[in-house]
């Protein structure tokens, strides 16, 4: 989703740059900036080979972009440093019925949701997200950009009964990076030698990414996005959530969780 920047970077005054407010399209929170293009965007029809990265907003969606451009790229992989991520790989806001091969990447809920809120006091573009309860409890209720992460994540787990999707895990690639980009490979029909993997494996590791000008969003303008508030890659970890959640907050999720994914299937891993 291309909540980050606007269209015309170039030209932008940074006295025009405002928090967007929120309206519901199709039953799902959005900023009012994509309801004045939502046909377009709903008509939008891919090409038989594009390939789609379905990701809710902060879960490390960065980190699998920068990995499957370079696996796509893998016999030229200075071509990944020629341009920004947000040029290479591009943003839909929703995205309408699939037909194409699609990667479904999570977080859980917890690491996401405070990434989400960090990305909200950087990001000048977006809704102010308040204090970390209040921006929590936003979160929980669904009304904020993207909707509910329950139905996305539980939609998309739904989904990849009827459609070609790999379903990947933050927590996974964190755990063995080589064995989730082997899995990345293989579903797009692409062989990989180990060397090129490794040299994927360097160049997409967390502190690498940091220093990344074409992975790091420092060529944005700073009136968008405030890398002195928070840096758009922060930590890169999982657990981070326990810098920030209470005791009963975490209780409460869990007991969210508990009623939303029962049934689902679905298990997300807080800690490795």
């Amino acid at each position: 989703m291309n909540m980050e920047l606007p269209s015309t970077l170039e030209d932008l005054d940074p006295k025009f740059v405002t928090r967007c407010s929120l309206i519901e399209i199709e039953g799902v929170s959005l900023p009012t900036t994509t309801a004045e293009h939502w046909d377009q965007i709903r008509s939008f029809q891919a090409r038989p080979d594009d390939l789609l990265i379905c990701s809710y907003p902060k879960a490390g969606s960065t980190w699998l972009q920068e990995t499957v451009d370079m696996i796509q790229n893998a016999d030229n992989l200075q071509k990944c440093a020629q341009a920004p991520i947000y040029k290479r790989m591009h943003f839909l806001d929703m995205f309408p019925p699939i037909t194409f091969p699609s990667g479904e990447y999570l977080w859980n809920v917890k690491d996401t949701v405070v990434s989400y809120f960090h990305f909200h006091h950087m990001n000048k573009t977006l809704p102010h997200p308040g204090n970390w309860k209040e921006f929590l409890d936003k979160f929980l209720a669904g009304k904020v950009i993207c909707g509910s992460w329950f139905d996305h994540v539980c939609g998309w787990w739904e989904a990849k009964k009827r459609h070609p999707i790999l379903y990947l895990f933050y927590e996974d690639m964190k755990e063995d990076p080589i064995r989730e980009m082997r899995k990345i490979a293989q579903f797009l029909e692409l062989e990989i030698q180990e060397p090129v993997l490794n040299q994927i494996l360097e160049h997409t590791k967390s502190e690498t990414m940091k220093g990344n000008t074409m992975a790091n969003y420092a060529t944005v303008l700073p009136c968008l996005m405030d890398h002195t508030m928070s840096p758009f890659l922060r930590k890169g970890i999982v657990g981070d959530w326990k810098e920030h959640f209470t005791v009963s907050q975490s209780e409460q999720l869990d007991g969210i969780c508990s009623q939303l994914l029962s049934g689902s299937g679905l298990t997300f891993r807080t800690e490795l």
